[in-house]
Formats: C-alpha cells, structure tokens, sequence
C-alpha cells in the first residue's frame, strides 16, 4: 500500500513539474497551441477531418487597450490587486448560484481562466479545480500581470475555432486588434463566457452588459 502511494505521490509531483516546466518556458516563449485549441480542433475534425483552427498570434502593444480594458472590466476587475484568486467574487458568485439554484455565475479570474485554458480542459470537477488553483499559483509567481494579460488575450477562444484577439478582431469585424474600437472591445469582451453560443446571437443581458462594460473601461486600469 505504501509503495502504490509513494508511486502515485511521485507521479503527482512529476506532473507539476512538467507543468510548471511549461510556466517558465512560456514566460518568454508564446505557446503554439494550448490543450483548450487541441480539444476544440478535435471536435472539429470529428465533423470536417480538414478542420483547422483560426489563431494569430500577436504582440501586447499590437492589442488594443480598449480590449485589454474591457476584458478586464468584463472578466476580472481587481486583476491588478489580486495574486490570482478573487475571493470576494468567488463568495459574491456562491451566493447568486445558490439564490438561482444553479450555476450561474463563476467567479474565476483572468489567470484561473489561462491555467484552464493552457493545460486542463472546459470539463468541472473539483480535482480540476484544484489543480487549475494549484497552475494559477505557478503562473502568478513567475509571470508579470502584463505577461498574464498577453497571453490570454492571443489564446482565449473568441468564436467556433477562433482563438486570439487578432483571429477575433477579423472574424467579427474585418479589422485588427490593435483597431478595435471600445464598443467593439465591449462587445467581444462579453463574448467570453460563451463565445461559440453568443457570436450567433448576443443575449439581452449580454447586450445590457456590453454597455456596463463600456462605462466601466475608462475607470479600468491595464498593465
């Protein structure tokens, strides 16, 4: 039994490293690829095996800041304050779930979010959680807020197969990220949740969020 648990123990801290190998790496080095574009571009082939995604990477002078202030706005609004967790919005998020007896609101922030989205995969369980808390921490401790922004601006998904801010400035409106104007910042920002669903049709309480959002961008500091 001891040696079956210090096997498992060793497996375990085998993989954080791995991990945590990635986090460093990826601190300089962009990531090609994450494992939410390699589930999504399976998914996809399973329909069309020719199926390939749409993603550009691009620089974080190349975004524009009124995206960067609106996802901020829209996703995280104390992601310059916190160290990866937002504790009074995950209460705040409990709380309206268990009024609506339901899930209805989440409370991750913008680097839970990157950790989910570059090694772990859209499914909830709380082994998944906790290991998603336990990459948030490795990301936070080595990468600035500015690195953290960046990368999750150019791989977060935007629309069926579209991952990145430029992929999505394109596709949405025919124009680069770096010219998103702050209503359309707004607007993809508001996408997020539930990109796949709302780039068909945007909700009412989507569309009356999108206008928040765009109050809020000029108050919204960025790194």
């Amino acid at each position: 039994m001891k040696r079956i648990l210090l096997g498992a123990l060793l497996l375990f801290l085998s993989y954080q490293l791995w991990i945590f190998a990635h986090v460093l790496w990826w601190k300089e080095n962009n990531p090609s690829e994450t494992s939410f574009m390699r589930i999504r571009l399976n998914e996809l082939r399973e329909h069309n095996p020719d199926a390939e995604l749409y993603h550009e990477w691009i620089e974080y002078e190349q975004i524009s800041n009124h995206l960067k202030r609106a996802v901020i706005a829209a996703e995280d609004g104390k992601f310059l304050q916190h160290r990866g967790f937002d504790w009074d919005g995950m209460e705040r998020a409990i709380k309206k779930n268990q009024q609506r007896g339901k899930r209805a609101a989440g409370g991750s922030t913008i680097s839970q979010q990157l950790a989910k989205n570059l090694f772990l995969s859209p499914s909830k369980s709380y082994i998944r959680k906790a290991q998603e808390a336990i990459i948030t921490v490795m990301i936070e401790a080595s990468w600035s807020k500015r690195r953290i922004l960046e990368v999750y601006l150019n791989v977060v998904e935007w629309g069926d197969g579209t991952f990145g801010a430029q992929a999505a400035a394109w596709r949405h409106y025919r124009t680069s990220a770096v010219h998103l104007s702050p209503a359309q910042a707004a607007h993809l920002a508001v996408l997020l949740p539930n990109p796949r669903q709302h780039e068909r049709r945007l909700p009412d309480y989507a569309q009356r969020y999108s206008r928040v959002v765009l109050q809020r961008m000029p108050k919204t500091s960025i790194p």
